[in-house]
């Protein structure tokens, strides 16, 4: 069996092991919508997503590939930044995926930010069911994104490990600065 380590399929092998029907998540960088679309397949006609992005150019290229697909009822876009989703989501939710860094053919000076970051995934993890996961894909090809890691690291390895466990995957061998995959889970039971 060969298995595929890119960071994309990692993240979707993931949250398929814990979204299921009627669940509902977040997608707290929709980009070009493809995390979107994957997540609005998992939670099915009676489940939800929440997908957030500051470019209006993202968020409709989301919508379009949404309703192309017929999944565009199962997700309420929000073109505002990821820091605020208290603002729009109430209830709890069962999976948050971030995938960080700048909109893939858009403008590469157009980057999540360490601190609108660090608020958001601080947010997700308050609103996580018990189970459920967050997945940040901190792409650290920029200095942007290098700081991002460098705090995402410090903050998830700092989280209670009573109420959470984290994991990190990241390449060894590989240049280029590749991605770095953290993987953060609500225990069902503290203690």
């Amino acid at each position: 069996m060969v298995m595929n380590l890119k960071v994309v399929s990692l993240i979707k092998k993931i949250v398929s092991e814990v979204v299921s029907g009627g669940d509902t998540v977040i997608d707290a960088t929709v980009g070009n919508g493809y995390d979107t679309l994957f997540l609005a397949e998992l939670v099915g006609d009676n489940g939800l997503v929440y997908g957030f992005d500051i470019q209006k150019e993202a968020v409709q290229f989301t919508r379009e590939r949404l309703k192309a697909s017929g999944m565009d009822k199962r997700v309420r876009l929000v073109c505002d930044g990821h820091e605020r989703m208290d603002r729009y989501i109430t209830g709890m939710v069962k999976a948050a995926v971030f995938n960080l860094g700048y909109l893939p053919g858009g403008c590469h000076r157009i980057t999540t930010l360490t601190d609108t970051t660090l608020t958001a995934v601080n947010k997700s993890l308050e609103m996580l069911l018990p189970g459920g996961i967050v997945v940040i894909a901190v792409y650290c090809g920029h200095s942007e994104g290098q700081r991002e890691e460098n705090v995402l690291r410090e903050f998830v390895s700092g989280l209670d490990a009573h109420s959470y466990m984290a994991v990190s995957v990241r390449t060894e061998n590989q240049k280029n600065n590749p991605p770095v995959l953290y993987v953060v889970q609500r225990k069902n039971a503290v203690g």
